[in-house]
């Protein structure tokens, strides 16, 4: 059937690629403002399959290209996406396989809602049924008549074709998941009269914005009908649909994958910045492939706990003692942890109290980011002093020369300089070099107490190591002094804010938002930053719900219904 499939869709892919190419050609904004594209993740792409067909359909989502970071955000340069003619025959391939999966014996009679009259002809009825049902969940809005023909007609054309209701109904839904309206979130916006340059998107686009932020997955019925009845958008409706998704479980995911952009997780093996696979476990015997394997984890979930179910302040996150381990991080950290036998034989993860007397604090010393952010040889202070500035000050550093000379920080067997800070401070001499170091070894020198692993050390090359350093004029001695510097420092809340609001609108706020989200930092500030309240902040402010005319932006007529 696969063939056959393929079969159909080729005959109509030249219109299939024009469609998507001519789309993928208009972002990051199109011709007219009344409309933008935001490609799908590779993660949200699985969710939505799953979500609408179930978590038994397989889909290979490493046929889904990743994006890049713009901002400081992987979802700020979804916008930029687009989608070339070889990424599109992944995306047919992988439409075949899903379509194909849900059509087979074990699905189909859970996931049609209908049975055909025939099993080896067209049935319109019955494929005009299950079309429409399944293109409100795929396009995140009704689907057009034009478009529901559309289908129905590829179904009838396919079926009659290959003597096979079934065959024919796979070739329908195969064309809607390689469809731009899937593959792309379409936000739909209109001029609003009050604020001239602002867009205001529309019900099924608020739907859309607010699902993927809180739950970072499509909307689901409730939300979509909140959107077709209008009520979403009431301040009532608004009001009650934000209350829901975040009373929901799937508040976590949404969190998780917030806090996966922000942190530039994805991998300690597939960072640009490290090979953590290059590591010598010769060097740094604790530094295990378990450990590579559970480092982001702990920090997500100590992030998940302290915010999400215990309901702390986002700021408390750099001094708490609290945690979750698994036996290799605990050998990894040189603490105690219950023997395996005694929680099960499975290899647990378990809470976790540092004592007031143990070297680590809070999530800069945790290994995700100590070792994300080091040489995988060695440590870096200054890649850690950037590493915290950009991900929790929100402060960007420039890029270095290109012909910096390196030599002498990476040579640590000179006798002459033992300590990385001893060797720093003669590569400041260069005049290009000092500009950045000073912004970013201060603080990062304060972690040299920690190596490229993340294991406690007093000394380097026999040299006792000096871990004081300073923030914006503030001293402080070690990381344990440095974590309440971070926490206290205003900067810390504000980056917090404006990721949220960034990473949920996909784009930077305009002066107008940044004013509002810089009393927003105040009031929290005062009152402690807690998740569910910046969420509840933010989603129901209604410029959350708005897009902005590019400066060079010129009005034409759309063809996309």
């Amino acid at each position: 059937m696969r063939m056959q499939i393929h079969h159909l869709l080729r005959l109509g892919r030249p219109l299939i690629v024009a469609a998507a190419l001519a789309l993928s050609a208009l972002l990051p904004w199109p011709a007219q403002a009344e409309m933008s594209l935001i490609r799908l993740t590779p993660e949200q792409y699985l969710r939505t399959i799953h979500d609408i067909f179930g978590l038994s359909i397989r889909v290979d989502d490493n046929k889904v290209e990743p994006g890049f970071r713009d901002e400081g955000l992987l979802a700020i340069g979804d916008r930029k996406l687009t989608v070339g003619s070889a990424e599109l025959e992944r995306y047919e391939t992988l439409a075949q396989e899903i379509a194909l999966q849900v059509v087979d014996a074990k699905h189909r009679p859970i996931l049609l809602g209908c049975k055909p009259k025939a099993e080896d002809a067209a049935d319109e009825a019955c494929a005009t049924q299950f079309i429409s049902k399944v293109g409100l969940l795929l396009f995140r809005r009704p689907l057009t008549a034009a478009e529901l023909q559309q289908y129905v007609s590829t179904h009838t054309r396919g079926a009659a074709q290959m003597h096979s209701f079934n065959t024919g109904l796979a070739a329908a839904l195969s064309e809607m998941l390689v469809s731009p309206e899937f593959l792309f979130r379409v936000v739909r916006s209109t001029d609003e009269a009050a604020h001239p340059g602002t867009l205001q998107l529309d019900a099924y686009s608020r739907a859309a914005r607010l699902s993927f932020f809180l739950w970072n997955a499509t909307p689901d019925r409730e939300l979509l009908a909140a959107a077709q009845s209008g009520r979403l958008m009431t301040a009532a409706g608004l009001q009650q649909q934000v209350d829901r998704l975040l009373d929901s479980p799937r508040l976590e995911d949404g969190m998780r994958t917030f806090f996966i952009d922000m942190l530039a997780f994805g991998g300690l093996d597939s960072d640009p910045g490290i090979d953590a696979l290059s590591i010598d476990t010769g060097f740094y015997p604790k530094f295990t492939a378990n450990v590579q394997a559970d480092a982001e984890e702990q920090t997500l979930r100590t992030i998940v706990d302290h915010l999400l179910y215990k309901n702390k302040d986002y700021r408390d996150l750099f001094t708490t003692r609290d945690t979750f381990l698994t036996p290799a991080l605990a050998a990894l950290y040189d603490v105690p942890l219950p023997r395996q036998q005694e929680l099960g034989g499975a290899v647990p993860w378990v809470p976790y109290h540092f004592s007031d007397s143990d070297p680590y604090i809070g999530l800069l010393t945790q290994v995700s980011f100590l070792s994300l952010h080091s040489h995988p040889g060695r440590s870096s202070p200054t890649r850690r002093g950037k590493a915290l500035r950009e991900i929790f000050l929100c402060q960007k550093v420039p890029p270095p020369p290109g012909n910096v000379d390196f030599s002498l920080v990476q040579n640590t067997s000179d006798p002459r300089y033992k300590t990385v800070r001893q060797r720093l401070t003669v590569h400041r001499n260069e005049p290009m070099c000092a500009g950045c170091h000073k912004i970013m070894d201060p603080i990062g020198l304060s972690f040299e107490n920690f190596d490229t692993a993340a294991e406690y050390r007093r000394s380097e090359n026999g040299a006792q190591i000096d871990a004081s350093g300073d923030l914006s004029g503030k001293p402080f001695v070690g990381v344990q002094q440095l974590a309440q510097v971070i926490r206290d420092d205003p900067a810390t809340t504000a980056c917090l804010i404006n990721r949220a609001f960034s990473y949920g609108t996909q784009r930077k706020p305009t002066a107008a938002e940044q004013s509002w989200l810089t009393r927003l930092q105040g009031q929290l500030s005062q009152s402690g930053v807690r998740w569910r309240d910046l969420m509840r902040d933010i989603t129901l402010n209604p410029d959350f719900y708005t897009d902005v005319v590019p400066a060079n932006y010129a009005r034409t007529t759309s063809t996309l219904h």
